[in-house]
């Protein structure tokens, strides 16, 4: 790819540097369609939490549609500050222990995926990365009162083998992670991601728990010390304040313990997440059907959280109309 074509800028000696060679290479983008807002939670704690330097900025002015999504900025009394703009960035990361990887995260682009993945590509073969692992979280009937399962995928089967039973097969939206790791794949570079399974009715909810979950995945994959601490105790706040909404519902309630033996009866046949032909066997409540009930629920939910004094998570309710 000729330089000039390339959606980058790369720190002086980033590719010279013999320290950021055969590294592990974490992928955690955010986008709408993040669940949990998984990704982009567990990239924010990863990068507020551990030592890092940014090694390769990508053009957010060229990957990102502002028409679709428009940066936040506030308004002050009488004046504009602080506007929120999308970054795409590779840093160079150290875990607790000193342990270096490299971790892509920001907002996914919306535009030119395939020259975007293309340079990750580039990147990954000049760094010589070990491995590249990918963490997100997807919307599931299942209940948040039971181990949040994850959906294993890519082509490092020793990574992945035993996480989920449940293997379908089936047409789903595309995200730039799903393309990276078909791109890196075929470039052989092993692969291996973490799809969280999101409780649906909490799935435009910022929830700590998910980002916990795709945590620990990554530090048993790629044999890191990362901080969980924050996450941990965010999680029990966060599942307190949910378990005490919920109580008060006895609608919420009743499609909790639906999910709940649904769950089980998947559990007891070794299956790690629900197949999908469980909701049209009405086995599980639709996704209008969850819809309707929890709406309520999580303006109730993102109502407590703004009084709350900030010690709880950020973002926990309808994160848009």
């Amino acid at each position: 790819m000729a330089h000039e074509d390339r959606l980058y800028i790369a720190h002086a000696g980033a590719f010279e540097n013999d320290r950021l060679r055969g590294l592990p290479l974490v992928i955690a983008l955010s986008h709408p369609q993040d669940a949990g807002g998984t990704a982009g939670h567990l990239g924010e704690v990863l990068l507020h939490e551990l030592d890092n330097v940014p090694v390769i900025e990508f053009d957010a002015d060229r990957l990102h549609d502002y028409r679709s999504r428009k940066p936040r900025i506030t308004f002050k009394k009488d004046h504009y500050t602080n506007p929120v703009l999308p970054e795409l960035k590779l840093y160079a990361v150290e875990d607790r222990l000193g342990k270096p990887f490299l971790l892509l995260t920001g907002a996914e682009p919306d535009l030119l995926w395939q020259r975007f993945t293309a340079d990750v590509v580039d990147i990954a073969q000049r760094l010589e990365v070990s491995v590249a692992l990918s963490v997100t979280g997807f919307p599931m009937p299942v209940p948040h009162t039971r181990p949040i399962p994850v959906t294993a995928h890519g082509s490092r089967k020793d990574l992945t083998v035993g996480i989920s039973s449940f293997q379908p097969e089936a047409l789903v939206p595309g995200s730039v992670s799903s393309l990276l790791e078909v791109r890196l794949t075929e470039a052989g570079i092993g692969t291996a991601g973490f799809a969280v399974n999101v409780p649906q009715y909490l799935s435009e909810s910022e929830l700590p728990q998910t980002a916990l979950v795709a945590m620990e995945h990554l530090s048993l994959a790629a044999k890191l010390s990362l901080p969980s601490d924050r996450l941990r105790e965010l999680s029990e706040n966060v599942q307190l304040q949910i378990d005490e909404q919920a109580s008060a519902s006895p609608e919420i309630q009743m499609m909790i313990q639906r999910l709940e033996e649904s769950y089980d009866a998947n559990a007891a046949q070794g299956f790690g997440s629900l197949p999908l032909s469980e909701r049209a066997a009405g086995r599980v409540p639709s996704r209008d059907e969850i819809g309707y009930e929890v709406e309520a629920f999580l303006a109730q939910l993102d109502h407590n959280t703004r009084d709350a004094d900030g010690d709880g998570p950020r973002g926990l309710g309808p994160s848009g109309s």
